[in-house]
């Protein structure tokens, strides 16, 4: 009995079903399905992002009140600096990794190799960058009070600077003052069975009161937005009864259960977006590296293509594209 499988006709065409349909071997074909997949996966964590923000548009954390660090540079504000630096690692890497494709339709080993360790340095750059911003966000910068309703209580006060006055934040290390008291960590041998506390605050809402209450510039920021877009600063009288009445917990930095920034959603969505996205990163690095020392050792040399670096460039270019959708909603938007 013949095996031979009978011809349609049509395997020369575009869509004719043969071993390479659109010209692209089996292998592009599945990274690009992956990628248009992924792209739908991020797409509905920044669409769930943009609900959530437009629903509480008026207590978002403001981003360049957040991202004002750069490493080495401890005590300067200066807003969105290091990310914007970030973003620019990121697009040069994606700049290499086409100079190592086109490099690899030449056949040039010397320069695919090159243009590979570059984008490799870049991701590895990018990557430890969004680890140091993700340990300052959690660190925290000044402090809060968070009140029993959740919101975030800021503290500040006014100054002239250039003539022109402005609220500039005051730490809670700055304002609180110490009282004798024991704080007894809950522990399970002294309160509910397997049950353990997390870390006590580093000061009291009575401590934090009595700051206030010494320092009469000092007054307390809400985290509403006016019709200027700025938090709304409370009077004096209204800062200490807020912090009397209402303070519920101190608050120094952010997690997924309290945020000194604003709402602590957004604090979930940063961590959740950003770090799915620095593990895309961290993933193409390490492939990357793979593919680098496989050039090294001629394997791609020996099957006569290159098209194993471009598959992952794909990739890559995938991850910066992303980057792009990231860095606009969380930080310019």
């Amino acid at each position: 009995m013949d095996s031979t499988v009978a011809s349609t006709g049509t395997e020369e065409k575009t869509w004719g079903g043969g071993n390479k349909p659109l010209k692209a071997s089996y292998g592009k074909m599945m990274m690009w399905f992956f990628i248009v997949s992924d792209a739908l996966t991020f797409s509905g964590f920044l669409a769930a992002y943009g609900f959530s923000r437009f629903k509480f548009i008026n207590e978002w954390p403001i981003a360049d009140e957040v991202f004002t660090h750069v490493p080495f540079l401890h005590g300067q504000e200066l807003p969105m600096i290091y990310v914007a630096f970030m973003t620019f690692i990121l697009i040069m890497s994606s700049v290499t990794m086409v100079l190592a494709v086109d490099a690899g339709h030449h056949m040039n080993k010397a320069k695919v190799t090159i243009y590979m360790f570059l984008t490799i340095i870049g991701g590895a750059i990018f990557v430890g960058s969004q680890a140091w911003e993700w340990a300052t966000f959690i660190q925290g910068d000044y402090g809060a009070v968070q009140t029993k309703g959740g919101n975030i209580l800021q503290f500040g006060e006014y100054v002239t600077v250039d003539g022109e006055e402005k609220f500039k934040r005051v730490s809670i290390e700055d304002l609180a003052i110490a009282q004798a008291s024991d704080r007894v960590d809950h522990e399970r041998k002294n309160g509910l069975w397997f049950v353990d506390e997390g870390t006590l605050p580093l000061y009291t809402v009575n401590e934090i009161y009595a700051g206030l209450e010494a320092n009469e510039n000092v007054l307390v920021r809400n985290q509403f937005l006016d019709e200027n877009g700025h938090k709304t600063v409370l009077s004096r009288a209204e800062s200490l009864k807020q912090i009397k009445e209402n303070g519920k917990l101190v608050v120094k930095g952010a997690n997924l259960q309290v945020n000194e920034y604003g709402t602590t959603l957004f604090a979930d969505f940063f961590f959740f977006i950003t770090g799915f996205h620095g593990f895309h990163v961290l993933s193409g690095v390490i492939i990357n590296i793979i593919i680098f020392f496989n050039v090294i050792l001629g394997t791609y040399e020996r099957r006569g293509s290159y098209e194993m670096v471009e598959k992952v460039g794909l990739y890559w270019h995938f991850v910066d594209l992303v980057w792009v959708f990231v860095f606009t909603f969380f930080y310019l938007v």
